[in-house]
C-alpha cells in the first residue's frame, strides 16, 4: 500500500516550497508529500487520492488564499477525508479566524508564520498529530473498485450506497482498459456488471446491499437479541435518539436500511442549522453524529430492513426482511420520508440512468458543462441547485407555483438569485421523458396554458412530496390518512384513548398507539420538517423512554 499523504496548500510559491521542503525533510521516508497552490487544486488532489484508496494523514492549509480560504478548504476536505488531521497556517492578524476554525472545522492546530526553526515550532506539532492519526481508524485505508457502465442503474445503485455510507471506492468503466482487465480476471463480461472488487481481491457480481455492507466493514448482524432501545432509521432523528440513548446508559442499537443521514445526509449544504454559521454538509453533519453514537457505545446495523413490529408481553419484537428478529423494551421509529415518485410517461424507465430522486453526490462531477433540471421548490431542491451550479453549465429549477416564497427559506431564495447559472421556471411541470440507454429529453408543460416544449438533457433530479415509509406498520399503529404516525395527545379522540391501549395513563407526547414505541422526526404526523427539530425529537424520545422504563 502507498505511503499516507501529507498535503500542503499555499498560494505563495515561496511559502509553499518552504513548508513542503521542511515536511519532506523529516517525514518524506514515511509519507508522500503533496503540495497545491489553491484550495480547488488541493480538493482535486484529494479526490484523486480518494479514488486510489490511499490515506491522507495531515492537511496544512494557509488561511489567506484567493478563491477559497484555508478554513473553507479544510471544511470541504473533511467530507473527503474526515480522519485527516487539520492545521491552519496563519499570520498574527488571522488568529481570530484560526480560533473560530477550531469550532467550524474541528481544527487540530494552527501555526503562526514563520515557524522557524521547524525543530522547535513545526515538527513537535506535526509529530503529535501524526501519532494521533496513526491510532485513529481511517475509512480510506481499504480500496474497493467498482466496474460498471455509465448509464447502468444497478451500477449507480452500488456507487450510491458506497458513497452515502462514506466508503471509499474507485469507479471504473467496463470499457476502459483497467475495467476490462478486472472483468477478465473475475471471469465476468460487460453484461455482468456491476462488479465489485475488494482490496484483498475478492470479486462479487451485482452484490446486494447487505453484501456491500459486509465488504465495507459495516455491521449487518446484531450483537445481541435483546436491547433496551431499538432505533429504526438513521436520519437526524434516529441519530439523535442513538446518541442520547447510548450516552445515558441504554443498550442501544440503530437499524438503517441504506445509509445513516437519510435525506439530510444527501444535502450538499445546510446553512440554517444551529451552531454552524458557515453551513455544514449533510454528510459531514451526519458522519459526526454517527461517530458520536458509536463513541457512546451504540450499535449500528446497516443494510437491514425492519418489516414487522409486534408486542410480546413487556417486549417489542422487530422482524427483519430475512425473517430474523430482535427484541427490546422500547422502540423509536425514525424512518423519515421518501421523495414521491414523479409519475410522467417515460421517466420510470430511466431511474438511475439520468433520473434521480434526491441529490446524488456521485453524479455531480459528471454534469460538468451540461444542463441539469431539478424538480421541487423546498429547501432540499434549492440546496441541490446551489451544489450542481458548481458543475453544470446551467441549472433549471422547475416549480409548479408562481415563486419559491411559500416553500423555501428566504436565505436560500436570496442565494439562488445571486447565482447566474440557476434559472427558476415557475408554473412548470415535467410531463414526459425520452431517450435510448439513458435520459436524453424532457417534455415540460406550462401549467397555466398547457403549452408543452421539449428540452435536451441527461439529468433530472426530483425533490417532490414526502411519503412516510410506514406501510409495514399497517394495522399495528395508528396512522393518519397520508401514512404518518399519530402520537401523543393526537391519539385521544373524544376523551378516549386509542383502541387496544393497555395502560391506565394517556400516551406520552411522542408515544404511538403501542406503549413503549415512540416516533420522532419526519415520520411523525404534524412534525416540523427541519433537521434541528428532528434531532430534538430524537433526544426527547429518549427522555420519554426513560419515563416509560421507570414506570414498568
Amino acid at each position: 500500500m502507498a505511503n499516507p499523504v501529507i498535503l500542503t496548500v499555499d498560494d505563495d510559491p515561496v511559502v509553499s516550497r518552504a513548508v513542503a521542503r521542511d515536511i519532506r525533510r523529516r517525514y518524506g521516508d514515511r509519507y508522500r508529500v503533496l503540495r497545491a497552490s489553491s484550495g480547488p487544486e488541493a480538493l482535486d488532489a484529494l479526490r484523486e487520492v480518494k479514488l486510489r484508496g490511499e490515506q491522507v494523514a495531515l492537511l496544512l492549509a494557509d488561511h489567506r488564499m484567493p478563491e477559497m480560504t484555508g478554513v473553507e478548504f479544510l471544511e470541504a476536505a473533511m467530507d473527503i477525508f474526515p480522519a485527516a488531521r487539520r492545521v491552519l497556517l496563519t499570520a498574527y492578524a488571522d488568529t481570530d479566524a484560526a480560533i473560530e476554525a477550531i469550532n467550524v472545522v474541528d481544527l487540530d492546530h494552527y501555526l503562526l508564520k514563520p515557524w522557524h526553526p521547524p525543530e522547535e515550532k513545526l515538527y513537535p506539532v506535526v509529530d503529535g498529530l501524526l501519532e494521533a492519526w496513526a491510532v485513529t481508524p481511517d475509512a480510506a485505508s481499504t480500496e474497493i473498485r467498482v466496474v460498471g457502465h455509465r448509464w447502468s442503474a444497478p451500477s449507480f445503485k452500488v456507487r450510491d450506497f458506497l458513497a452515502r455510507n462514506l466508503v471509499p471506492y474507485r469507479w471504473l468503466l467496463a470499457d476502459d482498459p483497467e475495467g476490462a482487465r478486472l472483468l477478465d480476471a473475475a471471469g465476468a463480461t460487460e453484461a455482468d456488471v456491476p462488479l465489485v472488487v475488494t482490496a484483498e481481491g475478492k470479486a462479487l457480481i451485482a452484490p446486494s446491499e447487505a453484501e456491500l455492507a459486509g465488504l465495507a466493514g459495516l455491521t449487518v448482524v446484531p450483537a445481541s437479541d435483546f436491547y433496551d432501545l431499538v432505533v429504526i432509521g438513521g436520519g437526524p432523528a434516529g441519530l439523535g435518539s442513538a446518541v442520547y440513548g447510548a450516552s445515558e446508559g441504554l443498550r442501544t442499537v440503530l437499524v438503517e436500511r441504506r445509509a445513516t443521514g437519510g435525506q439530510a445526509g444527501q444535502s450538499s449544504r445546510i446553512e440554517n442549522y444551529l451552531g454552524f454559521p458557515d453551513g455544514v454538509s449533510g454528510a459531514q453533519l451526519t458522519d459526526r453524529a454517527r461517530r458520536q453514537a458509536v463513541k457512546f457505545g451504540a450499535e449500528l446495523l446497516s443494510a437491514r430492513e425492519v418489516v414487522g413490529l409486534s408486542e410480546a408481553g413487556g417486549a417489542r419484537l422487530l422482524r427483519f426482511g430475512d425473517g430474523t428478529e430482535i427484541a427490546a423494551h422500547t422502540v423509536v421509529l425514525a424512518t423519515g420520508v421518501s421523495y414521491r415518485v414523479l409519475d410522467a410517461p417515460g421517466l420510470a424507465d430511466f431511474t438511475g440512468r439520468g433520473v434521480f430522486y434526491g441529490s446524488t453526490a456521485t453524479e455531480a462531477p459528471s454534469c460538468v458543462d451540461q444542463d441539469v433540471y431539478i424538480v421541487g421548490g423546498a429547501n432540499s431542491a434549492g440546496q441541490a441547485a446551489v451544489h450542481f451550479s458548481r458543475y453544470a453549465a446551467r441549472v433549471h429549477l422547475l416549480i409548479r407555483g408562481a415563486d419559491l416564497t411559500a416553500s423555501m427559506s428566504r436565505y436560500l431564495i436570496d442565494q439562488l438569485e445571486r447565482i447566474d447559472r440557476i434559472t427558476v421556471h415557475p408554473h412548470t411541470a415535467v410531463v414526459g421523458g425520452a431517450g435510448q440507454d439513458h435520459l436524453q429529453r424532457l417534455t415540460l408543460c406550462d401549467t397555466r396554458t398547457g403549452e408543452a416544449r421539449s428540452v435536451d438533457t441527461s439529468w433530472l433530479f426530483i425533490f417532490i412530496g414526502a411519503e412516510p415509509r410506514t406501510d409495514w406498520l399497517d394495522g399495528v399503529l395508528v396512522r393518519d390518512g397520508r401514512g404518518f404516525i399519530v402520537t401523543g395527545p393526537d391519539l385521544i379522540s373524544g376523551g378516549r384513548r386509542p383502541a387496544g391501549w393497555s395502560l391506565s395513563r394517556d400516551p406520552y407526547h411522542l408515544e404511538t398507539s403501542l406503549p413503549g414505541v415512540f416516533a420522532a422526526g419526519d415520520v411523525r404526523a404534524e412534525s416540523v420538517k427541519r433537521v434541528a427539530s428532528a434531532v430534538g425529537e430524537g433526544a426527547m424520545a429518549v427522555s420519554l423512554v426513560h419515563r416509560y422504563l421507570e414506570a414498568q
